[in-house]
């Protein structure tokens, strides 16, 4: 499985492991997804070839299951595989991690064996900042920095649980467990809508029977057999 073709047009961002595309539009962008892949905030990369089409496809699965749930999103269509068009958002500078079972950093700060169930989600924030480490950080930094109005971060707070309910029910009937997920919001045209990708990239995601990892954990520790993973969770959710 090689890398889709890029689209042609302006680039108007390029990040870790995607391209964003001006349209004729101005608002609407075309969301290209490389077959890069990066852990330690792009200290550690490499290209899996494949990997972009895998996360696109992922990506527009559950984008398009959010929103037959009423969950706003800027996800328009999936135009081929690896490509795809997408509102225009101005991108909240705060990330929303929503996390069902103890593992990595969470376990790491708390002396959580990893894999233990939480009594509750836990949702925590991000400040998004490359050059800071996207730092974990609280309500009252959120008001000192800026970042967003107190309206808008409960918004976000209550997206992200919705979120965690409806992709946990449909990850469940895939035999699979959503440990955790990461969420990144927008503004399009005043709406608040959910953003970027929804892919084993930005979420951790095990088999519920045997616990085994087929996310970007696999990458992270050099476990080899990123892409069989990803395959695994598109053919099940397909499947499912």
């Amino acid at each position: 499985m090689s890398e889709a073709r890029s689209p042609t047009g302006p680039i108007l961002y390029r990040g870790k492991a995607k391209t964003i595309y001006g349209t004729d539009r101005p608002d609407q962008v075309l969301i290209f997804f490389r077959d890069d892949i990066t852990a330690g905030n792009g200290r550690k990369r490499a290209e899996i070839p494949g990997k972009g089409m895998l996360n696109s496809r992922i990506s527009a699965l559950l984008f398009a299951e959010l929103e037959r749930a009423g969950v706003a999103t800027h996800f328009l269509e999936e135009r081929e595989p690896g490509v795809m068009l997408a509102r225009a958002v101005r991108i909240v500078p705060l990330e929303v991690v929503v996390r069902n079972r103890a593992a990595g950093s969470l376990s790491q700060r708390l002396g959580l064996p990893e894999g233990e169930p939480l009594s509750r989600p836990v949702v925590e924030h991000y400040y998004k900042r490359d050059d800071l480490g996207d730092p974990l950080i609280n309500r009252d930094h959120i008001r000192v920095l800026g970042i967003a109005s107190d309206d808008v971060v409960d918004r976000m707070e209550a997206v992200a649980r919705r979120v965690n309910e409806i992709l946990s029910a449909r990850f469940a009937r895939a035999g699979l467990v959503l440990v955790d997920f990461k969420l990144e919001f927008g503004l399009a045209g005043g709406e608040l809508v959910v953003a970027d990708e929804l892919s084993p990239d930005t979420m951790r995601v095990w088999d519920a029977e045997s616990g085994r990892r087929l996310d970007k954990d696999r990458f992270r520790r050099g476990w080899g057999g990123v892409l069989e993973g990803y395959e695994e969770i598109w053919r099940r959710l397909q499947e499912s």
